[in-house]
């Protein structure tokens, strides 16, 4: 497999409320129509691609169009949520020599969040399009994460790095484009590194439980990157579209990554 490095820079377009409303409606999200998505301000960045220094091995993490399906599949979830496409991921499990031999890769920004509060993070979630196959490969909790990199500015430690990780739960349906799902209530989170005991993998938090481990009375905690990410465990091929970032939606399309400004 070939991993494809960065999204291809177009002119930006200029769309109507029309348009975006469209978008919403195609969702199929009650969640989504109700955030307040069909807002008609949208914007391309170009600042969006792999993040060379946390891929491993060979991944796929590719702008492409669809999936339309899976075959049979004939509603409003057989085609990505919002505009004609996604951010297609393709990792396998053990395709390195590394401890373990898995492949890991991060899709993301790492300029447009860096410095933003942590506590700032209010809501967050994306839509999935889970298969069958990706259960069989590593049971139902089989999933892409939401990846942010911090600067835990813990009173009580000199590290100034540590990874806020979403691990989400058992996508609702399977062949077919999820609606919203809530990284704000559902799954769990954790920090890596030890940084917060209580938050860790063995030790797992919600989002504001986490935020309150963090807030120790000094500076806050700040973000370096965001990212939607996949690995190092089991092989998983689907798609992601719709990260939501507050007030944000980054809608995944073959020629770039739009902004849906929705707040």
């Amino acid at each position: 497999m070939s991993t494809r490095f960065g999204v291809t820079r177009r002119n930006v377009l200029t769309v109507t409320a029309l348009a975006a409303v469209v978008a919403s409606i195609f969702s199929g999200s009650v969640s989504a129509v109700a955030d307040g998505n069909g807002g008609d301000h949208e914007r391309r960045t170009d600042h969006w691609g792999v993040i060379t220094r946390n891929t491993i091995g060979s991944p796929v993490a590719d702008l492409r169009n669809g999936p339309f399906g899976s075959f049979g599949v004939a509603d409003f979830s057989a085609r990505p949520p919002f505009g004609r496409g996604s951010l297609g991921i393709a990792v396998a499990n053990d395709s390195t020599s590394l401890t373990p031999p898995s492949e890991k890769v991060d899709f993301g920004n790492e300029v447009d969040f860096l410095g933003d509060p942590v506590q700032g993070l209010r809501r967050v979630g994306f839509h999935v399009f889970q298969t069958g196959e990706n259960v069989s490969y590593g049971g139902v909790e089989n999933m892409p994460n939401i990846r942010f990199e911090i600067d835990p500015n813990l009173n009580a430690s000199t590290d100034d790095y540590s990874t806020l990780v979403w691990v989400p739960g058992a996508s609702p349906v399977t062949n077919r484009w999820s609606g919203y799902i809530d990284a704000t209530r559902t799954g769990y989170w954790y920090l890596t590194g030890n940084e917060v005991p209580d938050c860790n993998q063995a030790a797992r938090c919600s989002l504001d439980a986490l935020k309150r481990e963090l807030d120790d009375g000094g500076a806050g905690a700040t973000i370096l990157t965001a990212a939607v990410g996949k690995g190092r465990d089991h092989m998983w091929i689907g798609a992601v579209d719709g990260l939501r970032i507050n007030q944000n939606v980054y809608d995944f399309e073959a020629d770039g990554v739009r902004t849906l400004r929705i707040g």
